[in-house]
C-alpha cells in the first residue's frame, strides 16, 4: 500500500506498479533543490487520469525499456517525499548530444512534485543506471525542448495545445503546464528510499 501524493501506479507514461528497489540501487545523500520559481499547481486542459489498461501498458513499456526497445525510454525512480519509498515511472526523454531533458507531459503530478523535492531522479535503460540532479528550465528554454518531446512521443501529443507543426513560440507559451527539468548527471549511487 502507498499513501496518496507520492505517485504510485497512477501516473507517468503511465507509473509503473513496480516500486520495490533494485539491488544495485544503494542510498546517498539527498540535496532539495527548489524550483526557479514559485509552482503553484497549473495543469494542461487535458487531464490525465491513469486505468488498469494504462497501468498495464506501462508493464509492457517498462520490459521493452529493461531490453532497449523503446527509443529515448528510460525507467525513472524517484522517492516519494511522503513515505520516502520509491516510485518508478517509464519516461521519455528529450536528448540531443550528451543532454538530456525530462518532460512532465501530464503537468505537475505526482513524480514531477517527488522529483522537484528530491533534486534528483535516477534512470535506467537496460543495464545502465544512473543519477541525475535536476533543474527545472524557464519557459524560453522550455519551449524548444517540448517541440522535440511531442515529435517522438506521440502518446502524449493530445495533452499539448501546440502541435508538431507549430512554432517554438506556442511551446513557450505553454511551458508553464509541462515542467521541462535539464538531467546533470552526478556520478552519484542510486538511491532505495526508508526501508
Amino acid at each position: 500500500p502507498s499513501r496518496p501524493g507520492d505517485g504510485d501506479a497512477t501516473e507517468g507514461m503511465a507509473g509503473m506498479t513496480e516500486t520495490s528497489p533494485d539491488p544495485a540501487e544503494a542510498g546517498s545523500a539527498i540535496t532539495p533543490q527548489p524550483p526557479p520559481e514559485s509552482k503553484s499547481a497549473v495543469w494542461p486542459e487535458k487531464r490525465f487520469t491513469a486505468n488498469r489498461a494504462q497501468r498495464a501498458g506501462n508493464a509492457v513499456v517498462a520490459v521493452l525499456t529493461r531490453w532497449r526497445l523503446v527509443p529515448h525510454t528510460y525507467t525513472m525512480t524517484t522517492i516519494g517525499r511522503k513515505t520516502g519509498k520509491p516510485r518508478k515511472t517509464p519516461v521519455t526523454l528529450v536528448e540531443e548530444g550528451h543532454e538530456k531533458w525530462l518532460v512532465a507531459p501530464y503537468g505537475p503530478v505526482s513524480w514531477v512534485r517527488n522529483a522537484r523535492a528530491a533534486g534528483r531522479v535516477t534512470l535506467r535503460r537496460g543495464k545502465q543506471v544512473a543519477v541525475y540532479a535536476i533543474r527545472e528550465i524557464p519557459a524560453a528554454e522550455a519551449g524548444p525542448v517540448l517541440k522535440k518531446y511531442v515529435a517522438i512521443a506521440g502518446a502524449t501529443r493530445s495533452y499539448f495545445k501546440a502541435t508538431k507543426e507549430s512554432p517554438v513560440a506556442d511551446f513557450v507559451a505553454e511551458a508553464g503546464v509541462h515542467p521541462v527539468f535539464e538531467l546533470t548527471p552526478t556520478g552519484g549511487i542510486p538511491e532505495t528510499g526508508k526501508s
